[in-house]
């Protein structure tokens, strides 16, 4: 969930399927006249226009971001997903539309809010409370968060999905992928049918708060001996499948922790990245968002809140696999192998090691060079990102070589990459070798 406290004002969210095809049309028109008008330019000025050129100036990139934060839902999660995953790859074009979207969350006017919960609680619900804040302490693509005190005092935090949301996902997932296929982001060649089916199942079942509710319980009995973390209680009484009520945690954004000392940085990185590996080598299911604002920190007793878990999902036994034979070979210094596993996991396809062999096991070293070194890694030390990228959009200039991943694959990669992002955030130093080995066997 975004943090979006006292931040702009509410907007309409369109429920319905023609409202929303209306804003995907809207959008489509605004680009249009964009592109004409840029390219009517750009021919009075002599040039030779590009249709990309045309179509990610600043004044389209502003139409698309603000018209997904309207739509919020899939549209808006997708933005988010991609901007997390990769953003330091993409066009800086797009990954200014992506940026926008993490933090322009905005929430529904009181009127849509009062007719979502009167038909989710009944026409009187607020007689039921002593308390209920009308304005959300947070906002996201799915919905907002509001605080309230039940008649018998529970302070609880409660989850309100917006209207619409769920009978939209798979056309605005569709919409999205056309809007990336139109602007000549994603080669004809690529084939992300899969990808967009997974997409579609994992955003369903996010907007599943019946299916959340189960998940949030099951990671507070798989993290009840952990005394580092807590994770919120689901309220039944006002818990439905689009209304996911629970125990109000207070705590700070994980990321007001860049001003802390080293030591407690360190402290929570090495509590995050430890649940990442019982998650995948232990517990065989990842809460697989590791978008920032699902962490919050309460620095009286120094633990860590974890919440949103609509994207938890099971960890299959052959990605797990994948993951210990590739730390294996990299921990091992083995770089054939390491590329093995690679092309076997799916991570890459065979393409690269046939065209970019070279640039590949450049990559390869530099990260068994950091995989071998003794004692903690500096993830605010960023000399050896900047060598990655250097060969890696080389390779990915390459078209002829894209490929898409196994979606487990992907899901999983995007927790272990977005924990590493707040690492490097924090600029924490935590020895993630000593902490891996026991997780492979090297014998």
């Amino acid at each position: 969930m975004s943090d979006n406290k006292g931040k702009g004002s509410g907007r309409s969210v369109p429920s319905g399927r023609l409202q929303r095809l209306g804003q995907f049309g809207r959008l489509a028109g605004g680009l249009a006249g964009g592109i004409i008008g840029e390219g009517a330019r750009r021919l009075a000025d002599g040039e030779r226009p590009r249709l990309r050129d045309m179509l990610l100036t600043p004044a389209n990139v502003g139409k698309v971001a603000d018209r997904l934060a309207h739509l919020r839902g899939a549209a808006m999660k997708l933005g988010q997903m991609i901007s997390m995953d990769a953003g330091n790859f993409l066009p800086p074009e797009l990954a200014d539309i992506m940026a926008r979207l993490r933090d322009n969350a905005q929430h529904m006017p009181p009127p849509q809010l009062q007719r979502v919960l009167a038909r989710e609680w009944g026409a009187v619900w607020r007689t039921r409370f002593r308390q209920f804040e009308p304005r959300p302490i947070a906002a996201a693509s799915i919905g907002q968060v509001h605080r309230a005190v039940t008649q018998d005092g529970r302070e609880l935090a409660i989850k309100v999905q917006y209207p619409g949301v769920r009978e939209s996902i798979d056309a605005d997932v569709d919409n999205v992928a056309t809007l990336l296929r139109l602007s000549g982001l994603l080669p004809r060649e690529l084939d992300i049918t899969p990808l967009l089916a997974e997409a579609k199942r994992q955003l369903a079942e996010e907007a599943d708060y019946e299916r959340e509710a189960r998940q949030m319980t099951r990671f507070g009995e798989l993290l009840a001996d952990v005394d580092d973390v807590v994770v919120p209680h689901v309220d039944p009484e006002f818990s439905t499948d689009r209304v996911l009520a629970m125990t109000f945690l207070a705590g700070k954004p994980i990321e007001t922790l860049q001003s802390a000392s080293q030591a407690t940085r360190d402290r929570v990185m090495t509590i995050l990245i430890t649940l990442v590996l019982r998650e995948l080598f232990e517990f065989g299911v990842m809460q697989t968002d590791p978008n920032f604002a699902n962490y919050r920190y309460q620095p009286e007793s120094e633990r860590l809140i974890l919440l949103d878990f609509g994207a938890a999902r099971p960890v299959a036994p052959e990605t797990m696999a994948a993951y210990r034979t590739l730390l294996k070979a990299g921990l091992a210094g083995d770089r054939a192998a390491v590329r093995d596993a690679l092309v076997n996991a799916g991570f890459i396809g065979a393409g690269v090691v046939t065209r970019h062999r070279a640039r590949l096991d450049a990559m390869i070293d530099v990260i068994i060079g950091e995989m071998g070194k003794a004692g903690p890694f500096d993830f605010g030390d960023r000399a050896f990102v900047s060598l990655l990228r250097e060969q890696g959009v080389e390779i990915a200039a390459d078209r002829s070589t894209w490929h898409v991943p196994p979606a487990d694959t992907l899901f999983v990669q995007r927790k272990i990459s977005g924990t590493a992002l707040l690492a490097a955030r924090l600029k924490a130093r935590v020895d993630v070798r000593a902490m891996v080995l026991p997780c492979v066997d090297l014998s």
